[in-house]
């Protein structure tokens, strides 16, 4: 993956592999609006796909509660260096949409953390 693309493009991009992961039922069923809830090991698995499908890496991943709604999120980078890019992916606990969303246009409160824990992971990997 080109490592300018900018945050649209990711985005899109991202959204493709998922409808390409629903189409051929890759992913859970459970994913499906009105399904029953989805589990965290579902989230993960239809998460990996996408960031698989464009090279990227899952920072950390957690369920919160956002604007009265419980859900999964998580936060991944795309890229490397100076050109690497943070996304935070969420989905609704009792299925839906996932939605995919550069950190830097999120209102969602983990997006800030994304930049930060990835910061972090790479002063853990200099001192290992």
């Amino acid at each position: 993956m080109d490592a300018q693309l900018d945050d649209e493009a990711l985005e899109n991009t991202l959204a493709e592999s998922l409808a390409d992961l629903v189409a051929t039922d890759v992913a859970p069923a459970d994913l499906v609006p009105g399904a029953k809830t989805v589990s965290e090991d579902e989230f993960v698995e239809v998460v990996g796909g996408a960031l698989e499908a464009v090279g990227g890496t899952l920072l950390f991943k957690m369920c919160v509660e956002n604007e009265g709604e419980a859900q999964h999120v998580a936060a991944a980078s795309v890229g490397d260096g100076g050109n690497r890019q943070f996304l935070l992916l969420s989905l609704p606990t009792s299925g839906g949409a996932l939605k995919v969303e550069t950190t830097a246009k999120s209102t969602n409160p983990v997006a800030g953390i994304a930049a930060a824990y990835a910061g972090l992971m790479d002063a853990f990997q200099a001192a290992a």
